[in-house]
């Protein structure tokens, strides 16, 4: 049973800090996604633009990542 919840978040934060970035393995993992979705028959979508709010809020969430880790 976990008392200190507060202490295991602080342990986890600073866990997550001092993890190398595997930009080779994250690709991997997206290429694997990708490959799912099109077996799905999920991707490319029968309509372009469908999604498009979606993209544009996950590309401002990776840009800020970026700039966040300079």
């Amino acid at each position: 049973m976990i008392k200190n919840s507060k202490l295991i978040r602080k342990l986890e934060r600073e866990l997550i800090r001092k993890e190398k970035i595997d930009v080779v393995r994250n690709f991997q993992i997206v290429e694997a996604l990708y490959i799912e979705a099109f077996e799905l028959g999920i991707f490319p979508p029968k309509n372009p633009l469908d999604g498009l709010k979606t993209d544009i809020k996950i590309a401002k969430v990776v840009n800020n990542v970026q700039e966040a880790s300079k």
